[in-house]
């Protein structure tokens, strides 16, 4: 590791990145809602169009990293929660963050389905 630089490449490092990276790509997720749902009011013919494209496979694939990214934004935000609130947060700090990414992981395995079912009929049939 160079001298002089903050990065320590371990658990927390990369939580907090994983956690503002998250938070942004939500945030864009939301300013893209705010827009297409807005066009509805311009010309609903052209929302209708941008609805249409938001039912094909690979949107649904961007579905499941927009559920990917809200589960651990959520998650780990519990976790943070509990390393600032609870005495002994800071100690158990990493395993708190192999739990967090633990229950994602399964978590996300469960919404597999849910999320990716439709993409999955559309392109090999039901």
């Amino acid at each position: 590791m160079p001298a002089g630089t903050l990065y320590r490449g371990r658990e927390g490092m990369w939580s907090w990145v994983a956690h503002r990276v998250t938070g942004v790509l939500i945030f864009f997720f939301l300013f893209v809602h705010v827009l297409d749902t807005a066009l509805v009011r311009v010309s609903p013919e052209a929302y209708d169009d941008v609805v249409a494209t938001y039912k094909t496979p690979i949107v649904a694939l961007l579905e499941y990293g927009l559920v990917a990214a809200i589960l651990f934004h959520a998650l780990n935000g519990l976790r943070v929660i509990a390393v600032d609130f609870w005495s002994k947060g800071p100690r158990y700090q990493k395993q708190m963050l192999w739990t967090v990414v633990g229950i994602w992981v399964v978590l996300m395995a469960g919404a597999i389905y849910p999320v990716l079912g439709h993409a999955a009929r559309e392109l090999f049939g039901s």
